[in-house]
This record gives C-alpha cells, sequence and structure tokens, in this order.
C-alpha cells in the first residue's frame, strides 16, 4: 500500500496523547531511580560531581563524551579552528592546490597529535594498498584490505603495532584504532575505485589528499573516494543562496545538543543505571524499556553531534559529506538502521549492493547480508558480543525480507489491495511495533552488555507478560503510526516540490 495512506487526525491525536504519556510515565521512574541511586556504592565511579547549581551528580558513564567534550575540549577545538582558517585562507588564495593544503596540515596535525611512528605506520599501510591497487583486481583489493584491518583488530597483531605509539593520554587507544581502521577503509574505497577507472591509474598523491584530510581522518565519516576526489576538486567555490546561513544553524545545533545532554545527565542515569542489575531488577517493565530505548536514543545523539560538528566544517570546505545517521524513533525496519552513514554507505556501495543486486533474491541477500555483518564485524573488531550482535542484525534483516516476501504471494496480496489503505497501514504498523523492539533489543547488547538486553527482553516478554508486553507494543504501535505520519507528510512534499519542477 503505497505511504500516503492518511487517518483520521483525532486518531493521530490519540497516538500522540499515548505516547507522550508512556514517555513521561516511564521517565519519571528512571528519574526517580537515579535520584533514590544516586549515592549507590556501585554507582561512584561514574556518578560523580556535576554542576553545582543543580545540586545533583553526573552521569559520566561515558568516557568518550566526557573527553571530548571537558578534558579534551580546547584541543579539539584548536586543531579543528586551525583546519578552518588554514582552508579559508588557501582557499581564497590558491583554490586549485586548496585539497594539497588540506593535505599538509592533516599530516602536521596527525603528527603532531600522535608521533612520527604512527604517522609512518598509517603511510606504510597507504603505500601497501595503493601498490596492489595497480593490479586493478578487486578480489586483491578487498583481500590485501581486509588483511590490513585484521592487523589492527585483531591479537597479537593490534598490540604490536600500537606500540609505535609514543606518550600516553586518556584518548590514545581510541584515536590510533579510529584514525588506523578508518585509513583503512578509505584506502580499500580508493583501491576499488581505481580498478574501476577505465585509463591509467590514479596518483598516490590523490590517496594522500583523500586519507588525510583531517575533519574525516580519526572519526570519519567515511566518504567514498569516487565522491571525494570529485567534490574536492570543484572549482566553482561559490555558494547557493542562504548555504552560509544554513551551516550557520547546523553549527550552533550540536552545542545547544551537547548543553541539553549535560544537564539531562544531571537528572537521568541512564547510562550508569544498566550496569547494576540489582537496580534495574527493581525498575518498572516500563521503565527497564524506557531504559533501553533512551540508550539508543543517547548513541544516535552522540553520533549526530560528532557528525554535525565534523560535517559543518567539511560543509566550510565545499563538500558534501555523509549525513548524521537517521533517528533511531524514526526507525522501525531493519534496511535503515545504523549509526554511521559513511561506513553504511561504504558497505551498501562495495558489498551489500554489489552481491545484492535489486534485492530480489533471497539467496543472493542473504549472501550479501551475510558478506556486509562479516565485514561489520571485522570493522568492529572480532570479540563475542560482536559476533552476537551480527548474527542478530543479519537474521533481522533477513527475516525482514522473507515475511515481506511472503506476505506477498497470495492470498494475502490479493487480501491487501481489497481492504483500504487505512486498514493496510495500521496492520503494517503492528508488525512495525514488533520489528522496532527486535531493533533495539538486537543493538542494546552492543551498546551495554547481553546481560542487561536479556535482562529487558525476559522483563517484556516473559514476567510481564500479558499486560506489559501488550501494552509496550501498543505504545510502540502508537509511535510507529507517528513515523509514518511523518513519512506521509515528507512523501507529500516531495511529490508537490517533483510537481514545480516539471510545470
Amino acid at each position: 500500500m503505497g505511504v500516503k495512506a492518511a487517518l483520521p487526525p483525532y486518531e493521530l491525536g490519540f497516538y500522540a496523547l499515548m505516547l507522550t504519556c508512556a514517555l513521561v510515565y516511564s521517565l519519571n521512574d528512571i528519574f526517580v531511580a537515579s535520584r533514590d541511586n544516586m549515592n549507590r556504592k556501585s554507582f561512584r565511579e561514574n556518578v560523580r560531581s556535576g554542576w553545582h547549581y543543580f545540586g545533583r551528580k553526573m552521569d559520566v558513564a561515558d568516557f568518550e563524551w566526557v573527553m571530548w567534550f571537558s578534558t579534551f575540549r580546547n584541543y579539539i577545538i584548536f586543531i579543528l579552528s586551525g583546519h578552518v582558517l588554514f582552508a579559508k585562507i588557501f582557499s581564497m588564495l590558491v583554490p586549485q592546490h586548496r585539497s594539497l593544503v588540506y593535505m599538509v596540515y592533516g599530516v602536521l596535525a596527525v603528527r603532531g597529535i600522535m608521533g612520527n611512528s604512527y604517522l609512518m605506520l598509517i603511510l606504510s599501510h597507504c603505500v601497501v594498498l595503493y601498490s596492489i591497487s595497480l593490479a586493478k583486481k578487486r578480489w586483491l583489493c578487498f583481500t590485501a584490505g581486509f588483511c590490513s584491518l585484521i592487523t589492527f583488530k585483531v591479537e597479537p597483531f593490534n598490540t604490536w603495532q600500537n606500540g609505535f605509539v609514543t606518550g600516553t593520554f586518556d584518548l590514545q587507544d581510541v584515536l590510533f584504532y579510529g584514525g588506523s581502521g578508518f585509513t583503512i577503509m578509505r584506502c580499500m574505497s580508493f583501491a576499488l575505485e581505481n580498478c574501476e577507472k577505465k585509463s591509467g591509474n590514479y596518483s598516490p598523491l590523490e590517496l594522500l589528499k583523500y586519507n588525510f584530510y583531517l575533519p574525516f581522518f580519526f572519526f570519519g565519516p567515511i566518504m567514498t573516494f569516487d565522491r571525494f576526489h570529485t567534490q574536492i576538486n570543484i572549482g566553482d567555490l561559490s555558494r547557493k543562496e542562504k548555504e552560509m546561513w544554513d551551516i550557520q544553524v547546523r553549527a550552533v545545533v550540536p552545542l545547544g545538543v551537547i548543553i541539553l545532554v549535560d544537564v539531562l545527565f544531571h537528572f537521568f542515569y541512564i547510562l550508569t543505571i544498566p550496569s547494576d542489575l540489582k537496580v534495574v531488577n527493581r525498575l518498572s517493565d516500563w521503565a527497564v524499556a524506557g531504559l533501553a530505548y533512551s540508550n539508543l536514543v543517547y548513541d544516535w545523539i552522540k553520533a549526530a553531534v560528532m557528525f554535525g560538528v565534523i560535517n559543518t566544517i567539511s560543509r566550510l570546505d565545499h563538500l558534501d559529506p555523509p549525513q548524521p545517521p537517521k533517528c533511531i524513533t524514526m526507525l522501525y525496519v531493519f534496511a535503515e538502521t545504523h549509526f554511521d552513514r559513511g561506513i553504511n554507505d561504504w558497505l551498501c556501495k562495495y558489498v551489500y549492493d554489489f552481491l545484492g543486486e535489486n534485492h530480489d533474491d533471497i539467496m543472493k541477500e542473504l549472501m550479501a547480508t551475510v558478506s556486509t555483518f562479516a565485514v561489520t564485524t571485522l570493522w568492529l573488531g572480532p570479540c563475542k558480543i560482536v559476533y552476537i550482535w551480527s548474527f542478530c542484525n543479519c537474521f533481522g534483516l533477513n527475516f525482514e525480507l522473507w515475511v515481506q516476501k511472503f506476505f506477498q504471494m497470495e492470498p494475502f496480496a490479493g487480501m491487501e489491495a481489497k481492504m483500504p489503505e487505512a486498514i493496510s497501514r495500521r496492520i503494517r504498523s503492528l508488525f512495525g511495533a514488533a520489528n522496532f523492539w527486535a531493533i533495539i533489543l538486537y543493538n542494546v547488547l552492543s551498546l551495554n552488555s547481553l546481560d542487561f538486553a536479556l535482562l529487558v527482553a525476559k522483563r517484556i516478554f516473559i514476567t510481564g507478560f500479558p499486560i506489559s508486553t501488550l501494552s509496550i507494543w501498543f505504545v510502540t504501535y502508537c509511535g510507529v503510526q507517528m513515523i509514518k505520519e511523518k513519512e506521509r507528510a515528507l512523501a507529500i512534499e516531495e511529490e508537490k516540490a517533483e510537481k514545480q519542477k516539471t510545470d
């Protein structure tokens, strides 16, 4: 059925009311649990003094968030401001060589932060993968790239290479593995695009320009080489109307979100509570469900803020980077679930779409998804929890296709064609609500722990059955209906825009 199927306004209002009440009820339970357990012994390490005028302690369980926006905040601002300053000056003086300037600044910044040995290590991998790309064999580029990635993800190779980094600071491991992993993925993209180049080869300088663009170097997102090469060599640096205003707004929004998250961490200990299952067991089923959901929302916010800052800088450099991931509150299908749109684009272009083709054949889809999650497992670093996460999400993606194919068969297809579009939308939303919780459970285990994910599943589907199970399912159904209404509005806007273009 069409995405533009409408529901009565009073029905949508009822769904919005139910969803709002459920969220307030769940968050209130989490707030009370946070307040009552503020001084709990198991919380001492992750709940510390916050902003003094709140008079409450603050959840600091996510060390990356704390490091980015407190300890290393000034260093990050200084380094990225230097890039923006150099980029602006040389874009005006020698716009045809701006990509070279970005590369030089990136190399110097990486050397200054991580040292000469790390820089030589990265360059050695670039040289090896560039040399292999000259053979123009896709299978050879994949093999070499994955072997390089293994050396950063599997013992004892990763420890040996980590020894090349001199000095110690809190973010060293994050920067080491981030810069190294993204370097290999960029080199593989370069090699695979070189295989597609019909005449000649890209120069090694193009690879260095691509890899050492500083805003993308440590944390991504990844732009595939073909997109980056095209955009970085554009001669016309003029901007569209109101483009600078849009960039300024996008720069301010992450700052507001950072402040808001820090404020909420004084009242909702959503990261610390899951670490103590005794506390979680005392929560209501609604609070447990809200805790799992809020952890995924926070992980999306963290990714959106990080990529939002990076994307703002790259847009100042006249690039069109991958957008932040789609908000978890707008997801109810596995096919759209990802927390890094750059990695998702990379996997789709070189693995998933290449093997799955049009994604209609079940066997090809199975091979494509298994291969995609095998690469993802290697990218994340092979371990027990990653294996479980990959298996669950791979199964979810395939099961989604199997169910879709099953209901496209007769008599189901004929039955749906005869029913009103509004009824079809309601039935599909029931399935979407079940899928929504599968997405949450399959992903929360990688964000928190397997024990927490199992406890959430047990509370919602076993000990909470049937009252909590059905009531949470209904509220989720209300949420899916609100998502579908948003999709309907966007589809109507896009249709109007297309009509205006043709007129």
